[in-house]
This record gives structure tokens, C-alpha cells and sequence, in this order.
């Protein structure tokens, strides 16, 4: 259960719209749905984590996505589900009558009608070239859901570096900066070298024969000679936009 939920129960508890039986129950059945016998639902991962269940929808077909986001979307929540193909997402918004596709991120989004607490500050997410932008936008789709104020800087990579002065001012304006780099997987430690901000770099699978699928760029983000580089799996987006949501909460909470 999220801290907004829990606060109208709290509220009608206190108002006397609710007695506590029922307040306990509506607590319950706020924890987890079971669907058949093939998922739980995890509603109460928002409160323990600081972020809800996030469909991973590769593997899922158009039915089982829509059905785990109309659970997820209880009392105007919000859903997202990534890694989602086009004609894929096609059926899952047919099936709900709601939602959007953003077909660059492979992410289909039904957005949240509850109010949520506004992020503090700006997390930055940089990508090398335009070859990296689905796993950018991967990222920036899971943090304009969570409610994050997100700066898109695209096409800063190492080969044209004077691209990446230009934009210097930006970067040392966010909390937190999510690199995204493919080929060599240069540019995260470049970016270390600039700013004292927190970094999380993303290799993506970008690049030529030795690239290898991205394990190149990511044994190079982890070769990094700049210390304090944070590097995360081959193109997950998601996994750097959990990691830089919980690095700006907790330079918020100082």
C-alpha cells in the first residue's frame, strides 16, 4: 500500500466514516491480489521500497500485462509495464480502454490519478547517441511515473566531446545523473571526471562485432579509472531509474 492510500484510511478512520474493523480490512485487502493462481499483485511495495510492482512485460502476453496493470491501477495508483512491443501493446491498451504507449521506451503507461509528492531537485538522464535513447527513455518513463522532475540530454557521446562542455551547466544542476553509453561505454567516466554529482552508468547493446551484445561498454563502466561510478546491468533503464529515485530521496531527507 502506498503512504496516500493509507492516509484516506487513516482519515476515515478518524472522521468516524470508517470503524476500525473495517479500516483493518480495507488495510488487508490493500496488500496483496491474487489473480488465478498465476501472480500476486504486490501493492504494499510502494511503502516498503519507496516505488510500486513495475510490470516486466517481455515474456508476458497482451492479457496477463492488462489484467496485472488494471490490479496494480486500485484506487487510481497508476500502472507502468516495460519491454513491451509495439503490436503487444497494441492488445493491452485495447483490453483495458485506457492507457498510452510510449513506443520508444516500450512502455505502456496508465496513468495515475492519485496525487503523489512532487521530487525535489532534477535527475538528469544523458545518453551518448540516439542509438541509446529506448533504454534512456526506459528510464525516464519509470521516473515521470514516480513523480521525479527528469532533464533529457541526448547525443553528448565522446566522439564530438566539445557537445558534452556545452551542457556542463545542466548536469551540475541535478541531484543525480543516469549515463547512457553503448560502443566502448566511455562517457559515464568522462562525466565522473566534470561533476561531483552521484552517477549510475547504463551500458546499452550498441555497437560493433567486439561490443558483444554491450559487454564491452559494461566491462568498461566497471573498469572505470573515475571512482564512485555506479554501473548497472546491460540496457536496464528501469534498474538505474530505481537506483537514482532512491539516491535523490535520500539527499532530500538530509
Amino acid at each position: 500500500m502506498n503512504s496516500d492510500a493509507l492516509r484516506a484510511i487513516l482519515s476515515k478512520l478518524q472522521n468516524g466514516d470508517l470503524q476500525v474493523d473495517q479500516a483493518a480490512q480495507a488495510i488487508t485487502d490493500q496488500g496483496s491480489n491474487s489473480m488465478d493462481s498465476w501472480v500476486r499483485v504486490d501493492h504494499d511495495r510502494e511503502s516498503r521500497s519507496g516505488a510500486p510492482e513495475i510490470v516486466y512485460g517481455e515474456s508476458k502476453t497482451a492479457e496477463q500485462i492488462a489484467g496485472i496493470m488494471e490490479v496494480l491501477d486500485k484506487d487510481g495508483a497508476g500502472a507502468l509495464a516495460t519491454r513491451v512491443d509495439s503490436a503487444k501493446a497494441g492488445k493491452v491498451l485495447e483490453i483495458m480502454g485506457c492507457g498510452q504507449y510510449l513506443e520508444q521506451a516500450r512502455v505502456v503507461l496508465r496513468p495515475r490519478t492519485q496525487t503523489r509528492e512532487p521530487g525535489i531537485g532534477s535527475i538528469g538522464v544523458i545518453c551518448a547517441g540516439t542509438s541509446d535513447l529506448p533504454v534512456a527513455e526506459e528510464a525516464i518513463a519509470a521516473l515521470e511515473f514516480l513523480g521525479q522532475n527528469v532533464r533529457r540530454i541526448a547525443d553528448v557521446g565522446v566522439a564530438g566531446i566539445h557537445r558534452l562542455m556545452d551542457v556542463l551547466p545542466e548536469l551540475r544542476s541535478c541531484q543525480v545523473l543516469i549515463v547512457v553509453a553503448g560502443m566502448e561505454g566511455a562517457l559515464p567516466t568522462v562525466v565522473a571526471g566534470l561533476v561531483d554529482r552521484p552517477i549510475i552508468a547504463v551500458p546499452t547493446s550498441v555497437g560493433y562485432g567486439v561490443s558483444m551484445g554491450g559487454f564491452a561498454a559494461l566491462v568498461g563502466m566497471l573498469s572505470s579509472c573515475a571512482p564512485g561510478v555506479t554501473v548497472v546491468n546491460i540496457d536496464n533503464g528501469l534498474g538505474a531509474a530505481m537506483a537514482s529515485l532512491r539516491i535523490n530521496r535520500s539527499r532530500n531527507e538530509r
